[in-house]
């Protein structure tokens, strides 16, 4: 369930004199005490902080607005909603779509539909995980949308055109959230460890320790205040004034992975990750991704690599190599990490297992080698286009052979231009599905060419 940035957890409905903000206290975790009070302190989400933008016009000209919030965990779903309800004076209630029926919905709507016929204040209904509701527990918000009784602001970490109702749709602003860079997470860390609302400089933390919690946290700062609460906890306990690395490897029992995305470790263990898989051995493929994961490398790259090896290293032995890597990178942006990491290991051990051929590697730099040296030569007259006015006078089109209407589909005539007229640049070999794709691909060539 996503519980957005700090939020606390909850369960049915449930309700706030103003909001989650304000009903902190001491023993509360770390993340609940450092959770945003205002869109500044926000972290991340420039796009929706900045002067002008919707969200700002809803929070500070007090408008009547519904909201759909679309992003990862951890993004600030549920802390803008309580955003939204501290700064305009609203009624705080939260519905989770996880335990909430239809009947719930409509409570939390007639509530507040009595509190505003009583001249109470207005309700803001954040319903999390709304895209788990059934099709009639989403109808069952829209009047309390249409008629305003309620700023309905809901949450969802899916694609909300597969998964929320149209009218709901239509009827709502849809917001964007992204994933939080290091640069975020390292800010909300750094905020948490010396204000008074958080450690308030109880500990220290030592610079690699906190990379190690910064990569462990994925983007997600909710993620990153548990382990950081976690870490400062076990220094305390050891009468240490820092965390130090050790510390906290133990605390999150998570080893720190030696990993810097932006230095040799990067590359040489995604140059391993290639290698292993175009070296068909699954075992090291899925030591190097398991190393790429738990350092927090981007799946994005991952994925990207995939697909380029699918073309370079499998080619056309295996012809659903291509498609298995652009379907794990779909898959990746759909429902990111951690979910993700089995897709990623899904592609890499399909690829590492499938037959190899570079073959169209060496076909498309043999051809790109052949125009650099300048091997352009004239289209063939009877190939070019004689759609326009007076190309048949020029010779464009005359005597081309429809393939259609030959033998098995195939007409001898001249494709390439007189240069390269007996380029063969694509030599397609034994291995796998190529096997068959040559034996044609010979034959074919041989009619083509009248050989």
């Amino acid at each position: 369930m996503d519980e957005g940035l700090f939020a606390a957890p909850g369960t049915g409905a449930r309700t706030g004199g103003g909001s989650l903000t304000t009903n902190t206290h001491a023993s509360a975790p770390l993340a609940v005490r450092m959770r945003p009070r205002t869109l500044d302190e926000l972290v991340g989400q420039a796009q929706l902080r900045a002067a002008g933008s919707p969200l700002r016009r809803l929070v500070e000209g007090d408008q009547a607005m519904s909201l759909l919030l679309w992003g990862p965990p951890g993004t600030g779903k549920t802390t803008i909603a309580a955003i939204v309800s501290q700064q305009t004076d609203r009624r705080f209630v939260e519905v989770s779509a996880v335990s909430a029926g239809v009947k719930e919905v409509r409570a939390a709507i007639d509530a507040a539909r009595a509190e505003l016929a009583g001249g109470g204040r207005e309700t803001v209904l954040f319903v999390d995980e709304v895209h788990r509701f059934s099709k009639a527990q989403q109808d069952a918000l829209l009047p309390g949308v249409e008629n305003r009784w309620v700023t309905l602001i809901a949450a969802t970490t899916e694609n909300p055109f597969f998964s929320v109702i149209s009218p709901l749709l239509s009827r709502s602003l849809l917001l964007r959230l992204e994933s939080l860079d290091d640069d975020d997470v390292r800010a909300v860390l750094d905020r948490a460890i010396v204000d008074e609302r958080g450690l308030g400089g109880a500990v220290a933390v030592a610079d690699d320790a906190l990379d190690h919690l910064v990569r462990l946290a994925g983007g997600d700062a909710r993620r990153s205040l548990t382990y950081l609460e976690a870490a400062a906890g076990a220094a305390l306990a050891q009468g240490l004034e820092t965390v130090d690395l050790e510390t906290a490897e133990t605390a999150v029992d998570r080893a720190a992975v030696r990993y810097d995305r932006q230095g040799d470790q990067h590359y040489d263990v995604v140059s391993a990750f290639i290698k292993s898989v175009r070296g068909s051995d699954v075992d090291a493929a899925l030591h190097y991704l398991a190393r790429m994961i738990e350092a927090g490398e981007d799946p994005r790259f991952i994925a990207r690599r995939l697909m380029i090896l699918a073309s370079e290293d499998v080619g056309l032995a295996d012809p659903t190599a291509l498609t298995t890597a652009v379907a794990a990178a779909q898959t990746v942006q759909l429902i990111g990490m951690p979910e993700a990491q089995l897709t990623l290991a899904h592609a890499t051990i399909a690829l590492a297992v499938a037959p190899k051929s570079n073959a169209v590697t060496t076909a498309i730099g043999a051809a790109l080698a052949d125009v650099r040296a300048g091997k352009i030569g004239q289209v063939p007259a009877h190939l070019r286009d004689a759609h326009y006015s007076g190309a048949k006078k020029l010779g464009h089109g005359a005597r081309y052979k429809y393939s259609h209407d030959e033998p098995f589909g195939i007409a001898e005539q001249q494709y390439a231009p007189d240069v390269v007229a007996d380029a063969e640049y694509y030599k397609p070999t034994s291995l796998g599905a190529e096997a068959a794709i040559k034996e044609r691909w010979e034959r074919v060539r041989r009619l083509i060419r009248g050989t």
